[in-house]
This record gives C-alpha cells, structure tokens and sequence, in this order.
C-alpha cells in the first residue's frame, strides 16, 4: 500500500543496530513469520540460533528519525517505521474498544544477530516477535529472500504484511491469547498453527482498515486504498511462507505432523477473513472447527 498525506511521520518508533559475539542458542517462545532454519524445541522454548562458535561484528544502536511521506514509500527501513506507527494508531483503538490495556511493542531492525529477551537471534531466523520484552525483531533484507528463496512477491504491502504479522503476535501477547495457547506442539491442528494463523487474520484486519485509520500527524488516512495488484502480492507472501510450500521447496515431502504455521492455503484464507470482515471475533482460530 502506498502512504499519502504530507509532511513526515515522527520518528523514533523503530530502534537500529545490533551486537555481535558468540551467536548462542536462545529461547523464551519467541513467534515468528516463518521458521528459516531448523528450530529448535526444548522446554517449550524455541531456539533462534546456534551456537557455531562464529563472531559478527556489532552494528552502532541508533533509533529511525522522522521519515517523509515519499521516504515511507521508497525506502524499507522508513516504511518499517510508518508501518509501526499506523498500526500503532489501529491497534490501540481495537484493543481499547475491546475493552483492552494497550502498549506498543517495540520494533527493532537488526542485521547479522542481535540479543533479544529471547536469546540471541540471527538474520537467518526470519521476521519474529520476542513475548518477554514485547518486540519485533526484523532484517529487512528478508524482504529479498522472501522472493528469492521463497518464491514469494515483494513490494509494500508484501513487507508491511510481514510487520503486521509480528504485531499480530503483540496483540496476543498483551490480550493473554498467547498465555492460553499451548504452543508447544506441532502438527496441522496444534495451537502452534492457530496461533500463526491468528496473526495473520490479525494482519488482515490491519490491512482492511489501513485506507481509513486517520494518521493524527496528517489528518488523513495512513495509506491509500489497496489495488488489487497490492492484494495479490500479500497474499503471495502469505502462501510463500505456508509449511506446505516451504517443505517442497526443501525437497522434502509435505509432512502437515510437523507443521507450525499452517499451509499457503490457510494462511492466504485466514488474512481474507481479517481483511473481509474486521473483527476480533472472526479471526478466533482458537474456536474455529476447520482452519
């Protein structure tokens, strides 16, 4: 989607950087848009690195500064900033009508490896939200493999959908759906699977209300309303990222015992029914019969 309106969107949303060192196995429950390496479970926790013994040189910690209309439309790291502060705006109002405590998460972009309240993560761990310190960690150069590596469509609201995902995570966090889930399993039923499947039906309501969510800076709508181009392309991101599409594309067989995420087919339905219908209600995958 494209942002409009004049003027600039304030900065220090988003914070930079990263540390180096040893990249040591993590853990915590962290949740993320995709598993990029092999995870691994034990005690309920997931690990996001390994330890390999290798050095990464730190990268200087510094927050975005306020980014232009037209930088939030062509630069990624902007757009990261633009997108957090629109959701920031949604959100708030959901989950206070709900009857909810609001926060907002952090947003962190990092590249090579960075320490997080979950252990230590690399790049190579994907897009993923860390529930003991209530931030997103993202490499925006994911947005390059999800197209390359994944078969998946790159463009704004390809990547602005990976971010509402990790949101999507933070909403669960601070509404306890996160606390009740039994995130341990696997398999193409498992709460694991519902819980993806919840962020990515809550991507959707983001995306369905974005056009209309007033930016206070500007006083107008955040972003302009989604082509149908625009569309095709998140929903190209969400089937790239599918278990299904990720275990064929590793050469192996579609195994759905081992599943985390859902499917391609599930993961595009359950953003249409965010952006289609809006709710909180809707996008309960915990009382769905059939995901």
């Amino acid at each position: 989607m494209t942002f409009q309106g004049d003027g600039s969107f304030g900065g220090g949303r988003v914070s930079t950087g990263g540390n180096g060192g040893k990249i040591a196995a993590g853990g915590g429950g962290a949740v993320g848009l995709v598993v990029l390496l092999v995870y691994l479970f034990s005690n309920g926790t997931i690990n996001l690195g390994v330890d390999d013994g290798s050095q990464q040189p730190s990268q200087a910690e510094g927050t975005v500064g306020a980014c232009s209309v037209e930088e939030a439309n062509t630069d990624r790291t902007c757009r990261l900033s633009a997108t957090a502060h629109a959701l920031d705006t949604y959100w708030e109002k959901v989950v206070t009508e709900a009857g909810g405590d609001f926060s907002q998460p952090g947003v962190k972009s990092f590249t090579a490896s960075v320490s997080t309240g979950c252990g230590s993560a690399t790049s190579a761990s994907g897009p993923f939200y860390c529930p003991p310190d209530a931030t997103i960690y993202l490499d925006v150069s994911f947005y390059d493999e999800l197209e390359s590596q994944f078969g998946g469509e790159d463009g704004p609201l390809a990547e602005e959908y990976v971010t509402a995902h990790e949101y999507g995570h933070h909403i669960q966090n601070i509404t306890g759906v996160m606390d009740q889930a039994n995130r341990q399993g696997t398999g193409a039923d498992s709460d694991s699977v519902r819980t993806e499947l919840q962020a990515d039906c809550y991507a959707g309501m983001w995306a369905g209300d974005a056009s209309e969510t007033i930016n206070p800076a500007t006083k107008k709508p955040y972003l302009a309303p989604i082509t149908a181009d625009q569309l095709k392309n998140a929903l190209g991101a969400a089937a790239a990222v599918g278990d299904d599409h990720i275990q064929e594309q590793s050469g192996g067989g579609v195994n759905p015992d081992t599943w985390t995420h859902g499917s391609s087919a599930q993961r595009q339905k359950w953003f249409t029914i965010g952006y289609e219908k809006g709710t909180l209600e809707a996008c309960d995958t915990f009382s769905a019969d059939s995901l």
